[in-house]
């Protein structure tokens, strides 16, 4: 479940403008008039962190506006999981940022600008850089009435009024559609062919009030503008079950135009050297990416990883891949308290530091009272010293972001008691705290030990490493279906043997 917000003042994350659309109520504007939705309930803001593990994200960072952001979930997130059919596993959220932009007009109002402009000489403006052209009065005539045409015949097309019902044109027809949602905000009727189209993606109507408290003008978008800016999203990548978890962490992207936002941030993924196959990922992952400026925001805080961090420039886009969160972080801030820390701690040089942080960036998220001192002194209480908890950390900085009751202890005692090492074979194993203890470790160390193929003396961790083919080759000198078999009859016997004691 992307980084924190902080300071205007700093310059790898400058602050971004927020401009209000033209179709917005006028309560936004400053009429002074609030809303009918905003007398009967509070509007709140929902702020979410992204990292790996939320139990050792650091509780005490604050917004830019001083507000105490929580590592978890909100209660409105688990009513969400607990109403979706998905089974997605969404490891990492990500923050709320400010639109950059939003769609200034509607369509109607984009051809009386067109027309108020022609014979002139304009600029287009995209992701690419457009030559300037002059177009001819009757080819631009032309050119308005076929897409009058073609938008009509798209609208007759792409009619969102599910399952033929007549078209909306009251607040009572609203609530007979729309009851829960209509008791929570004030509906336009207009909203609701969105609404229904939306609805294809899985959202309900919580899900659209969370939505209105988080951004309301997302539900006044014309839903073919909508469609068109989802139908983007699903060709880069994205899949269609990942939409609605998008939306609801960042419902802007509705508003977000395809020709100058979404194409720009997405040329610019691909520009650090991200496979095609990886973009739609990354954008589900940190939707807020989008309301950061490429020029301002993403550019800078990649010169920062190159430039500060000492990334190399060819491994930058692989650190993407692995924390795409890191492009919306306060680097400055992140890199420099725990590059200070594990330096003072361990007496880690720099070195060592930037290669954790290549391996596993995630590490820049996570707290150090939280995170990084209590799995440090858990190293140092089993007998390990500072350069060996180094070693350690600098091959599998993973370390630092397993559990220590349901993972690394279960791993130490039955390194010790039934594999009959020591604690210093982890500096040249250190792979093995990654390892599954139920579905690796324990049914190929059983495994060996019912064929009598384990001599006296500590149990050898390199027959760990191999996948089950060279396993059962190179050390069981049997067949896979045969392992798989046992470790399967292993895990029921395991099972059983937890349920029992439940009793």
């Amino acid at each position: 479940m992307a980084g924190f917000s902080f300071s205007c003042c700093c310059l790898i994350n400058p602050p971004i403008l927020f401009t209000l659309p033209t179709e917005s109520p006028p309560f936004l504007l400053g009429s002074g008039k609030d809303p009918p939705a905003t007398r009967r309930r509070a509007r709140k803001l929902i702020v979410s962190n992204a990292h790996s593990n939320p139990k050792i994200i650091n509780p005490k960072k604050k917004s830019r506006y001083g507000q105490t952001l929580s590592p978890y979930d909100t209660d409105e997130e688990e009513e969400l999981d607990d109403d979706s059919d998905d089974d997605d596993d969404w490891l990492l959220n990500d923050d709320f940022a400010e639109v950059t932009e939003y769609e200034k007009k509607k369509p109607k109002s984009q051809k009386q600008t067109i027309a108020k402009k022609v014979g002139k000489k304009e600029k287009v403006k995209s992701w690419e850089k457009l030559e300037e052209s002059e177009t001819d009065v009757d080819e631009l005539d032309i050119s308005i009435t076929r897409n009058a045409s073609d938008k009509k015949k798209k609208v007759e097309k792409d009619s969102w009024r599910l399952d033929d019902r007549v078209k909306v044109s009251s607040r009572k027809q609203v609530a007979k559609l729309y009851p829960r949602l209509s008791e929570e905000i004030d509906i336009d009727p207009k909203w609701v062919p969105l609404l229904d189209y939306l609805t294809t993606f899985g959202l309900k109507e919580s899900h659209f009030v969370q939505m209105y408290e988080r951004h309301m003008p997302s539900l006044q978008i014309n839903v073919l503008s909508a469609q068109e800016r989802l139908d983007y999203l699903l060709s880069v990548g994205v899949k269609h079950r990942d939409i609605k978890r998008m939306l609801l962490r960042q419902p802007q992207i509705l508003q977000y135009t395809v020709e100058n936002n979404l194409k720009a941030h997405i040329s610019f993924l691909m520009g650090l050297g991200i496979p095609n196959s990886k973009i739609g990922q990354i954008v589900a992952v940190t939707p807020s990416l989008f309301s950061y400026s490429v020029e301002n925001s993403l550019r800078p805080t990649i010169r920062y990883l190159i430039e500060e961090v000492g990334i190399n420039e060819n491994d930058v886009g692989k650190v993407v891949q692995l924390s795409p969160q890191i492009l919306v972080q306060r680097l400055d801030i992140t890199w420099n308290t725990r590059y200070m820390f594990l330096s003072k701690e361990l007496g880690a040089p720099r070195d060592s530091v930037v290669k954790m942080v290549k391996r596993h960036p995630q590490i820049l998220h996570y707290s150090i009272d939280d995170g990084f001192l209590p799995r440090i002194n858990f190293l140092r209480s089993i007998g390990m010293c500072n350069s060996d908890i180094l070693k350690v950390l600098t091959s599998l900085t993973q370390v630092l972001s397993l559990s220590l009751e349901d993972n690394l202890k279960p791993k130490y005692m039955y390194l010790v008691n039934e594999l009959k090492n020591e604690v210093h074979i982890l500096t040249k194993y250190p792979m093995y705290l990654s390892l599954s203890l139920d579905q690796r470790i324990r049914p190929r160390h059983r495994f060996l030990v019912e064929l009598k193929k384990v001599r006296k003396g500590p149990f050898p961790l390199s027959s760990l490493v191999p996948n089950d083919e060279s396993f059962c080759q190179q050390w069981a000198g049997t067949s896979v279906d045969k392992y798989l078999a046992f470790r399967q009859r292993l895990l029921l016997k395991d099972f059983a043997n937890k349920y029992e004691k439940r009793k």
